[in-house]
């Protein structure tokens, strides 16, 4: 089955131009969604626009865009009149700049695309862009109209393709000095030196499992027993924890030596 596309158009860079398509690089399609239901009679519940002053449905046709000019006193705008403003940026990626893939601050990326040629002749102008952004070990910067709102964009060669990132506005993002400016702490050395040996025992190159959704996999299989109108298994009720829960409070080159220890023990065995 062909991808399904979420946007085409054009990248540009200076007075070479190709057609590209792009699509989102994430879905939520196998997450777990729920209805509303009405429970004493177990039908949907359905949302409608309402009209505040008459309290009548609004039909799909009627529904309009509205600027407030004042109180209870709108601009309407319609489709058409938004498709009248539309910038450049509907079409075209046009890269304005390069900067240091390395200089990029991972809070202002949002959502990532999958973006790719959408035409044989274009593929050359495609690769020759995306594989001097990998020689050069930079990403190009550009602006994006999406969802009606222009944004900030970064390209991302990877691969074969580019992946194209919206990025949050500059408004978006808060100050981290705000929050760390109070972070004075020195690290002692020697703890450090035993967190380095955890980090190198515990190295492991990265997995799409390490991101798993374990609440996904409970909700899954709960349905599944639901389905089969399985009764839960009934749990004692009432019991006490049979000892007190124990301090947390405790000595961190203890827990580091231990950590390390452990580990190292676990190695062994396997």
């Amino acid at each position: 089955m062909p991808p399904r596309y979420y946007w085409k158009g054009y990248l540009k860079l200076s007075l070479v131009t190709c057609p590209v398509a792009m699509t989102p690089a994430t879905s939520e399609s196998e997450k777990v969604r729920f209805h509303t239901l009405n429970k004493a009679t177990g039908n949907r519940v359905v949302s409608q626009y309402v009209d505040s002053v008459t309290g009548k449905p609004v039909k799909d046709e009627n529904e309009a865009k509205g600027y407030a000019r004042g109180e209870n006193d709108y601009v309407i705008l319609t489709d058409d009149d938004l498709d009248r403003v539309a910038l450049d940026t509907v079409k075209t990626i046009d890269i304005e700049k390069f900067v240091p893939a390395d200089s990029i601050e991972w809070t202002y990326l949002e959502k990532p695309h999958y973006l790719m040629p959408d035409d044989p002749v274009g593929n050359e102008a495609f690769a020759v862009i995306r594989d001097a952004m990998k020689a050069d070990k930079v990403f190009g910067v550009s602006r994006l109209v999406m969802g009606r709102r222009e944004r900030a964009v970064i390209l991302e060669p990877r691969d074969e393709g580019i992946v194209l990132w919206s990025l949050r506005f500059g408004d978006e993002v808060r100050p981290e000095d705000s929050y760390f400016e109070d972070i004075d702490e020195e690290a002692d050395p020697d703890l450090v030196s035993l967190v380095q040996k955890l980090i190198k025992q515990k190295s492991a190159h990265w997995s799409s499992e390490m991101a798993s959704d374990p609440v996904q996999a409970s909700l899954l299989k709960l349905m599944e027993e639901k389905s089969k109108a399985l009764k839960p298994k009934k749990t004692a009720k009432g019991k006490l924890s049979e000892s007190a829960p124990k301090s947390n409070v405790v000595n961190i080159m203890d827990a580091l030596r231990k950590s390390v220890e452990a580990d190292l023990k676990g190695r062994k065995a396997g």
